[in-house]
C-alpha cells in the first residue's frame, strides 16, 4: 500500500487514516496468546467483550468473540488463565485497536477447573447431589469413623472438639494421603472399610483446606460416587470455603471446618444436660399444674350437693313419695268418710220409708188369716174372719166383729 501524503493545507480524511490502518492492521495472521481475564461483558447481542491482560506487564487489550467461543470455553471467570487464538483488527467506527477470538481455552488452573465443572454437572445430572438422597445424622452415634491424615491438624481438631463436646464420643480412625495422586484411592478404601462396619454411625472425611491442587482428589469421580454409594452417613470437612470439591456435594453433609464438624456428629454435652434440666422442671411444672388443677376439679365435685350427701337426691323423692301418700291417704279417708255419709243418708232414707219405721210409729200390718196376704179393704173380709196384725214388737190374732166401709164424699 502506497504511503499516504498529506498537509496542513490539504490533510487526509480521518476516514481514510482509519481504514489504511484497518488494511494494515488486519494484514497480521491469527495467533495463541497466553493472558488473564480481568473483566467478562456479556452482553444480549452475539458479540461478547472480556478483556484480556499479561500477568507479568501492565499490558491489556479488548477481546471480542461470539457467544458460542466463549460459552465452549467453559466456566471461565475473571481472573482466570487463558490462551486465546486471537487476531488484531480496527473498528472503523472508533478507531480502536481490538483482537477477534476465535478460540478460547482455558489453561492451568483454569483448565483443571473446567475438568471439575463438567465432571460435576455429569455427576448432578445422573442425580447424586439431590436433596432428597441425603441421610439426616443420628443424635449419638455409637461409633465415629474418621478419615484424615495421621497427625494433622485436622485429626486434631475432629479428636479433641469432638471430645470436649461429648467425652464418651468413640472412634474408629483410618489413616491415608489426603492429597496428591493417590489420596483418592487411599480414601475411597478407607471409607469403604468402614461403611461395612456396622458400628460405625457416621462417617467424617477431614482435611485442613488447601490450594485448588491439593483439594482435586476430594473431587475426584470414583470417590465421589464412593460416597454416594455408602450406607452409612458421610460429612465432609475439608475446611476450604472458596472452592467447593465435588465431595462437598455429595456428602449427606458439609461442615466448613473439621472443628465444625465435631459441631455437628455430637451434640455438647453441657447444652443436653441443661436441656435435660430444664426439661425436668418444665415436666414438673406440668406434673403439679396439673394436679392442682384436678385436685381442684375434685374439690369441686365433692363440694357438689349430689356428691357431699349422695342419697339428697334420693330423699327428694322419699319426700314425694311421703307427700303423695299422705295425699292418698287423706284422699282416700275422706272418701270413705264421704261414702259413709251418702249411705248413712240413704240408710235413713230407706229406714224411713221401710214397713217398720212405719209399725215403730204405731201402725199396723193387717193380714188374712193365713198370715201372707194383706188386707187392703174392709170388703176383702167378713164378719167373723180371722186377722193378724203384726205390730212393731210382735203379731196380734184378731176377730173381725164390723165391717165399716168409708162413705164417699158427696
Amino acid at each position: 500500500m502506497a504511503p499516504l501524503t498529506s498537509s496542513a493545507e490539504q490533510p487526509q480524511p480521518l476516514r481514510t487514516v482509519v481504514g489504511a490502518l484497518k488494511e494494515w492492521v488486519e494484514r497480521c495472521s491469527s495467533v495463541w496468546v497466553a493472558g488473564q481475564i480481568v473483566e467478562i461483558n456479556r452482553r444480549s447481542g452475539p458479540t461478547q467483550f472480556l478483556t484480556l491482560r499479561d500477568p507479568l506487564a501492565e499490558v491489556s487489550v479488548t477481546v471480542t468473540m461470539s457467544l458460542a467461543v466463549l460459552d465452549a470455553a467453559g466456566p471461565v471467570t475473571e481472573g482466570a488463565k487463558v490462551a486465546a487464538f486471537v487476531r488484531p483488527t480496527v473498528w472503523t467506527t472508533t478507531g480502536r485497536l481490538s483482537f477477534e477470538c476465535t478460540d478460547l481455552r482455558p489453561s492451568g488452573e483454569g483448565r483443571l477447573l473446567v475438568a471439575v465443572e463438567q465432571r460435576k454437572r455429569m455427576l448432578q445430572a445422573e442425580g447424586l447431589f439431590d436433596p432428597a438422597r441425603k441421610r439426616r445424622l443420628p443424635f449419638l452415634p455409637r461409633l465415629i469413623g474418621l478419615v484424615t491424615a495421621q497427625g494433622s491438624a485436622a485429626e486434631a481438631d475432629v479428636l479433641s472438639n469432638v471430645r470436649r463436646r461429648w467425652p464418651a464420643a468413640a472412634f474408629e480412625v483410618r489413616y491415608c494421603a489426603m492429597q496428591g495422586v493417590n489420596a483418592a484411592a487411599q480414601v475411597m478404601a478407607a471409607v469403604t472399610e468402614l461403611d461395612r462396619q456396622p458400628a460405625v454411625d457416621v462417617i467424617v472425611v477431614a482435611r485442613g483446606g488447601g490450594s485448588f491442587e491439593d483439594l482435586l482428589p476430594f473431587s475426584d469421580e470414583g470417590l465421589v460416587r464412593t460416597v454416594a454409594a455408602c450406607r452409612t452417613p458421610v460429612v465432609s470437612a475439608i475446611g476450604h470455603e472458596s472452592d467447593t470439591p465435588i465431595l462437598d456435594l455429595v456428602a449427606d453433609l458439609r461442615a466448613s471446618t473439621p472443628t465444625d464438624a465435631a459441631k455437628q456428629i455430637v451434640p455438647d454435652v453441657t447444652v443436653e444436660v441443661d436441656g435435660v434440666r430444664q426439661a425436668l422442671a418444665r415436666l414438673r411444672l406440668a406434673i403439679g399444674t396439673r394436679v392442682d388443677t384436678e385436685r381442684r376439679a375434685l374439690a369441686d365435685l365433692r363440694s357438689r350437693p349430689v356428691l357431699r350427701d349422695p342419697l339428697g337426691g334420693h330423699q327428694v323423692h322419699v319426700d314425694a313419695v311421703s307427700q303423695l301418700r299422705d295425699r292418698a291417704h287423706r284422699a282416700m279417708s275422706q272418701r270413705v268418710r264421704d261414702e259413709h255419709t251418702q249411705v248413712t243418708h240413704a240408710l235413713e232414707r230407706v229406714r224411713a220409708m221401710s214397713p217398720k219405721a212405719t209399725l215403730e210409729r204405731g201402725y199396723a200390718i193387717l193380714l188374712h188369716g193365713d198370715g201372707t196376704t194383706t188386707v187392703t179393704s174392709v170388703h176383702d173380709v167378713d164378719e167373723g174372719d180371722d186377722l193378724a196384725a203384726r205390730l212393731f214388737d210382735g203379731t196380734l190374732v184378731v176377730e173381725v166383729r164390723e165391717s165399716v166401709p168409708r162413705k164417699e164424699p158427696a
